[in-house]
């Protein structure tokens, strides 16, 4: 039902009742001071949590220009890993399935018609072990299942979603490394955060993430990842589209000389500290004509510190271990208003001529799609499973499980995958 005029304009007009009196430019003399005082390098209690590869600086190229230029690799490959989304059924199984995907510009159909396929389920029976190892199907496919167990009635759907998705996305990109002729584009960040994230969370994932063999297995494939890259000499990257990021804006909230921090995300920082304005009327306009990057930053916050620690004894380095840190730098297409992260390892990003062409290709893809690579829109776009797809999966699993989905009454008012 439509929302009565009456109500929505109640709604709204709740906002006048917010007296709120920071204004934009507020916001952007306080970027202006974090750029000038905090960046270089950005501390907390005296340990480093951002700081500038290079050095300090904000570009600006022209988005019609660059566009038209030809990208500096002529093949790119993007990969991605759909999920079904976490499902409860009645006979107290829970299970994810993640399904990977690499994608090749030019196209290459063969290539994007192999998968990776990881179902993971948790259930409280421990007495069998549903577990495969790999087996191929179709032609050059893989599928196995990875079966898990929690001591207690928490965080299932959150652990066999991270890990159906970050085995297969980590399985398939290094089972197909070798088809990677020029630069490969991970569709988000290059290390698994969403099981990293384990490791701070509770005890009971603490305890998981230090005795699971998945969980080894997923971050040593991202190791396997980067050494094999850079035997290779083919660089890699993360394309982030959806920055959620909030180390330096927290890192700036215990900054005692610094006063009140105005941005929900890192996001929002960044977003000023790109956007260009001119005046015009007695009003400021965003101007959209030119694409603007920052510097790349080493990040040595929070989970991004986990893969370049020297003496992390959850990780087996063949490389020092800084090689493996995480560096970033950060787009903003002023045509939409979006903030695209690029992260790499510090393996490739060294390397002044490797992170130049990095930041041109993605500036070439971002400016002519309008949004994401095309590399990395094509992976997604073929690792997706559409809800028509996911629910017909259900039903298959409710028949060959013998049972039906534990669902609420939001499946019936939303449909299955509200």
């Amino acid at each position: 039902m439509t929302l009565d005029p009456v109500h929505f304009d109640g709604i709204a007009g709740l906002a006048d009742r917010i007296d709120y009196d920071a204004e934009d430019e507020d916001h952007r003399d306080a970027a202006e001071t974090v750029w000038e005082h905090f960046l270089d390098p950005l501390r907390a209690d005296g340990d480093v949590v951002v700081e500038p590869l290079d050095e300090l600086s904000r570009r600006r190229v022209p988005a019609e220009e660059v566009a038209l230029e030809d990208a500096p690799f002529p093949t790119t490959h993007g990969v991605d890993a759909g999920t079904l989304n976490p499902k409860p059924f009645k006979n107290g199984l829970v299970l994810d399935v993640a399904h990977a995907a690499m994608s090749a510009t030019p196209s290459d159909l063969e290539l994007h018609d192999r998968r990776t396929v990881v179902k993971a389920l948790h259930s409280n029976d421990t007495s069998t072990d549903f577990g495969t190892e790999w087996e191929s199907y179709d032609e050059g496919s893989r599928r196995r299942i990875v079966h898990t167990h929690l001591p207690q009635n928490q965080y299932e759907e959150d652990v066999v979603h991270a890990l159906a998705l970050y085995l297969a996305e980590s399985s398939h990109a290094l089972e197909h490394a070798d088809a990677v002729e020029d630069f490969l584009l991970l569709d988000g960040p290059i290390y698994p955060k969403g099981v990293l994230r384990w490791y701070y969370r509770s005890s009971v994932l603490t305890d998981l993430f230090e005795e699971s063999d998945h969980v080894a297995r997923i971050l040593d494939n991202y190791v396997e990842l980067v050494e094999t890259f850079v035997d290779r000499g083919r660089p890699f990257a993360g394309f982030v589209k959806n920055v959620s990021a909030k180390s330096i804006v927290r890192t700036l909230k215990r900054q005692k000389d610094f006063g009140p921090v105005p941005w929900a995300h890192d996001a929002g920082l960044f977003a000023h500290l790109l956007e260009r304005r001119e005046l015009v009327d007695g009003e400021f306009e965003r101007l959209t004509d030119e694409l603007t990057l920052t510097n790349w930053f080493v990040s040595y916050a929070g989970m991004d510190r986990f893969f370049g620690e020297s003496d992390n004894r959850h990780l087996d380095h063949d490389l020092d271990p800084d090689q493996y840190r995480v560096t970033f730098c950060i787009v903003y297409d002023p045509r939409r208003d979006l903030v695209f992260k690029v992260e790499s390892p510090y393996a490739f990003t060294k390397d002044s001529d490797t992170r130049e062409r990095i930041e041109r290709q993605i500036l070439t893809e971002v400016a002519l799609q309008r949004g994401p690579p095309r590399a990395v829109a094509k992976a997604d776009e073929l690792a997706a499973i559409d809800l028509g797809s996911a629910d017909s999966l259900v039903k298959s699993f409710e028949q060959s499980l013998d049972t039906e989905l534990d669902e609420n009454y939001n499946a019936v008012r939303w449909g299955r995958d509200y």
